[in-house]
């Protein structure tokens, strides 16, 4: 399908400002809520849809969704890399039909549903179409529906790098020792599929979050989890006192000398979420999600 010259329907803003996330998205770019005024930075255009050029597929997009990385760069906290300039489409996890392909293009072809990324390079998801690499588009299951699977990506590939690559868990099990893990707001994005992901691997999992989600993570496969607005929970002491081998922080505001007491000899934090004090006070290198498809496989 040659869609060279035609235009596509996008939503786009045009410089810094209000909290993305208090934009709501619903329908066909037709139907916003309007939160005070977040709609004066953004507008309804018609774009030209992408050509893929090579190793990229352009996807008729059935779902995207926003997460805090969008956010983040709309409100100005990645610049002056992101966004590379304005106007600018938001909007990184896409779900959606493959339409056409780029030159060494191979495992795709036209009429496949996937999930993907789009490199906010090159333009975002609240659009009709996008364009995404083939190394970070993966085939979508026929039985999930594009609105089950397009939150997965960004979060879901985060957490499986702090798992796998940060606190060095093998997902098979295979580990010479069993680790102790503890992970923070185990009910969030990133937690609940880091607590999941852990569990495939020779872990003994802790985890905190609000008392209403105990449950929640209890059956996500947490060995203990811990309320973190109680004293253990805010002191994040195991039940059991173990000291962690490592700890993936994906919740904000707790200090240094909270987990010091808590870690083994050896032991890690991996702060997902690190702000300008948590750089200079942790001898802690963030983490940086680089997104491959045999991971979000």
């Amino acid at each position: 399908m040659d869609m060279a010259g035609k235009l596509m329907k996008a939503v786009q803003y045009n410089g810094y400002g209000k909290d993305l996330m208090a934009y709501r998205f619903r329908g066909y770019f037709d139907h916003f809520l309007d939160f005070g005024d977040i709609l004066d930075i953004f507008e309804h255009v018609e774009v030209p849809i992408p050509t893929p050029k090579n190793d990229e597929v352009l996807l008729k997009l059935e779902a995207a969704s926003l997460n805090p990385f969008d956010w983040k760069v709309q409100k100005g906290m990645l610049r002056p890399f992101l966004p590379p300039k304005f106007p600018h489409i938001p909007a990184s996890n896409v779900a959606g039909e493959v339409v056409e392909v780029g030159p060494g293009v191979t495992n795709f072809k036209a009429g496949d549903k996937v999930v993907a990324v789009v490199n906010p390079m090159n333009g975002g998801g609240l659009a009709e179409f996008a364009v995404t690499k083939e190394n970070i588009t993966v085939a979508r299951p026929s039985k999930l529906s594009a609105d089950k699977v397009v939150g997965l990506p960004i979060v879901g590939l985060t957490a499986h790098q702090a798992i796998t690559q940060s606190a060095g868990v093998k997902l098979d099990g295979s580990g010479k020792k069993k680790t102790n893990i503890l992970i923070t707001a185990a009910s969030g994005g990133v937690g609940h599929y880091a607590v999941q992901l852990a569990k495939l691997g020779n872990t003994h999992v802790t985890a905190t979050c609000g008392a209403r989600n105990i449950e929640l993570v209890k059956n996500l496969g947490a060995d203990e989890v811990l309320d973190y607005k109680t004293p253990d929970g805010a002191a994040l002491r195991s039940p059991s006192g173990i000291k962690y081998d490592a700890v993936i922080h994906c919740a904000t505001g707790i200090p240094w000398s909270t987990f010091e007491p808590n870690l083994s000899p050896n032991g890690k934090v991996v702060d997902i979420t690190p702000g300008p004090s948590a750089l200079v006070t942790f001898a802690l290198k963030k983490l940086i999600v680089i997104p491959k498809s045999e991971n979000l496989r």
